[in-house]
């Protein structure tokens, strides 16, 4: 980055995008991975509005382009052509650090396989972003337990992850995802790795941030029972969007139950 350019985070905290004008917009989104003969075009012209709030369930079959479209909203890749717009900045303009500050300052990320840090404890998992963006210890420490409490495992905060079921790892994942205090959740498959009722139980909390703290969600499934907690469905084929509709199905929220579902057994 350039001394006389603004900061990414800066510029997107400054940005007006005013009512009714998305927080992430996309169009003409195409990503071509190799050259030649052997090119594959994962993503087609892919033209996408998400507003600030927004639970948005992305689906489709495997080489669909669902996940190249997560990596692109995330900073973690680049589209080929096209323009991505986040808060009215032009994010493929970016240099990579300034992807980076504005992928920890707006941005949590929660995978299927929980990318948990085998001999650290979960709040030390937790605080994991917090020390990338250079907070002190004791704020650290302080965000860090508030995030396990509210996924409902504060009581758990000295655990490895070896200690702990998949259920309740994928928790501690949650929790390291929302200690920044993100405007945006991104799931890639967060119950792939789970039984049917913790995937439920990972499902309402998710919703629960989603519709009690506002985060906009981004959540990529194959699955239409997990797919019925979000508020909108976009379905790709072939690398284009191939439908995109509210649910009107959506599952509701349920009574919190982060106590019982905490004490899960192994």
């Amino acid at each position: 980055m350039t001394s006389t350019s603004i900061p990414t985070a800066d510029r997107a905290e400054k940005a007006d995008a005013g009512p009714g004008v998305p927080l992430i917009r996309l169009r003409g989104i195409s990503k071509t991975y190799g050259a030649g003969e052997t090119a594959f075009q994962a993503l087609k012209g892919v033209d996408l509005d998400i507003h600030a709030g927004e639970f948005v369930a992305i689906m489709g079959p495997s080489g669909s382009g669902k996940s190249t479209t997560m990596n692109i909203l995330g900073g973690l890749d680049q589209p080929s052509s096209g323009r991505y717009l986040f808060r009215g900045v032009e994010v493929q303009s970016l240099a990579r650090d300034e992807r980076a500050r504005l992928r920890r300052r707006y941005f949590g990320f929660v995978f299927q396989g929980f990318n948990l840090l085998a001999r650290t404890s979960a709040l030390e998992n937790v605080e994991l972003p917090l020390v990338y963006r250079g907070e002190p210890a004791v704020a650290r420490h302080a965000a860090a337990q508030q995030a396990l409490e509210q996924v409902g495992l504060l009581p758990w905060a000295g655990h490895t992850p070896a200690e702990l079921s998949g259920g309740q790892q994928q928790r501690v994942a949650i929790a390291r995802a929302i200690v920044t205090q993100p405007q945006v959740l991104l799931a890639d498959e967060p119950t792939g790795n789970l039984d049917s009722q913790r995937g439920h139980e990972i499902m309402e909390l998710i919703q629960r941030l989603n519709l009690e703290q506002g985060i906009t969600v981004l959540m990529v499934t194959h699955e239409a029972d997990i797919a019925a907690y979000a508020g909108r469905i976009v379905r790709f084929v072939d690398g284009r969007i191939a439908s995109d509709s509210p649910n009107p199905d959506r599952i509701g929220l349920k009574p919190a139950r982060l106590d019982a579902a905490a004490t899960e057994a192994h």
